[in-house]
């Protein structure tokens, strides 16, 4: 009976530690990463604008390896590869990988004639 009384107890307290853990992953999902643009005013030559993005840890844990979805995107002007880059066929690598802590951001710019929709494709947490 001894053994019973301790199995129980021991569950409930492993589901309960499985179900934060799981909680954690869930909060840093692609959608606690805030993905926002601004046109800056400035144009290079006549037609392109330039944008700047802010790429922004939403999630309460620290977050690295954020990818980026931005169907065909090009830039008139080289963007910092450190900041933003094309890494096969998973998307736009943020911040060259490294962690992000929660509410940080890192921002890049660039110029083309319009904007490009850029929306979080993956991130892996780091809590």
């Amino acid at each position: 009976m001894a053994f019973k009384r301790l199995v129980l107890p021991s569950f409930v307290v492993i589901i309960v530690l499985l179900m934060a853990v799981q909680g954690e992953s869930q909060r840093c999902a692609p959608s606690s990463i805030d993905v926002s643009q601004t046109n800056t005013g400035k144009k290079v030559g006549t037609l392109d604008t330039v944008f700047q993005v802010m790429v922004t840890n939403r999630c309460q844990c620290t977050v690295k390896a954020i990818f980026l979805c931005a169907d065909g995107f090009a830039s008139s002007f080289t963007i910092d590869p450190k900041l933003f880059r094309q890494a096969g066929a998973v998307g736009y690598l943020i911040g060259d990988g490294r962690r992000i802590p929660s509410g940080k951001s890192i921002a890049f710019p660039y110029a083309w004639d319009h904007y490009f929709q850029m929306t979080p494709a993956s991130v892996q947490a780091d809590c």
